[in-house]
């Protein structure tokens, strides 16, 4: 497990706070947000409040609103007003464009999100990259302590982001509301895995540079050092945790030989335990990341989900 050492003495630390911790579990499993007993998260489908604000491509008119194909949105998710950049192509096909969410990785904003997103309307899809909660980073010690007091962890939010990022995208115009993909980078794509395992209308989800946690091979330990909800909560977070609720819908993994961030290895170890249909792609670039290898699987798999 990537940080696995760290996460473990972390959490291990926190064994007083989780035989405390009982009296308030009960409020994890009332309202809008709940985490099973399997460790799966919960949230009902959500319904966002949103704004548009409609940018005109460079060289446009004023009164031509046909050439506006970016526009900044700003909507709410659990406690919190998120911006994201919505690219729709200019020529609109009969049946509606399909869609795909944008997950960046860490520190990457929707900005530097947008050489994948004009490579995606150049394929005719349309997109919504997000500026993720924290941008995109994690801080699993902190959200274990709001899990143990019945408090609702930031990555779950994270996860409830992704799934309102989609149900924007979903009520756009010219948007086809049955053919959304969720496709995620590095952080962004465990966000992805999770969002599409719990969004039953997605079409599936293709996981970029990424991996799971492995908390199903250090249960043992955990549950020694840390008791039962700490390990449910990690099991929450862990997209290994969702891989079995994907199928029907497909899983498409790609990774590069070369990455020094996380290692071919593991993403390699989340595939093995995804079910069919499921494949992975992979590239020879140095990079972390989407790289310009990556293109074309992108495009095949992308065209194959939204048949």
């Amino acid at each position: 497990m990537e940080k696995r050492l760290k996460i473990a003495l972390s959490i291990a630390a926190l064994g007083i706070v989780a035989l405390l911790a009982g009296i308030f579990l009960s409020m994890q499993m009332g309202g809008e947000w709940r985490v099973s007993e399997d460790g799966i998260l919960e949230y009902p489908i959500p319904e966002p409040e949103y704004s548009l604000i409609p940018f005109e491509e460079q060289g446009g008119s004023n009164s031509n609103l046909s050439e506006v194909i970016l526009s900044e949105v700003g909507f709410s998710s659990r406690g919190a007003e998120m911006a994201g950049l919505l690219r729709v192509p200019p020529a609109r096909p009969s049946g509606g464009f399909p869609g795909v969410v944008l997950l960046p990785g860490a520190t990457v904003t929707k900005e530097q999100e947008q050489g994948l997103a004009k490579f995606l309307s150049g394929l005719g899809y349309a997109s919504l990259a997000l500026d993720q909660r924290n941008l995109g980073g994690v801080d699993i010690r902190s959200d274990l302590e709001m899990f143990l007091a019945g408090r609702e962890p930031t990555e779950h939010k994270m996860v409830h982001d992704a799934l309102a990022a989609a149900e924007v995208l979903r009520t756009q115009p010219g948007i086809d509301p049955d053919r959304i993909v969720y496709l995620g980078e590095s952080n962004g794509g465990r966000f992805a895995i999770i969002a599409s395992a719990l969004d039953q209308r997605s079409r599936g989800v293709i996981a970029i540079s990424t991996c799971g946690y492995d908390v199903k091979a250090e249960e043992i330990d955990l549950l020694r050092k840390s008791g039962p909800d700490a390990v449910r909560f990690l099991r929450s977070i862990d997209p290994d945790t969702y891989l079995a609720r994907i199928p029907p819908r497909r899983l498409v993994m790609i990774h590069s030989l070369n990455d020094t961030v996380i290692p071919f290895e593991l993403a390699e170890r989340t595939y093995q335990k995804a079910l069919e249909p499921k494949d992975m792609h992979i590239v020879g670039c140095a990079t972390h990341g989407r790289c310009g290898e990556m293109d074309p699987y992108i495009e095949e798999e992308l065209a194959g989900m939204m048949e």
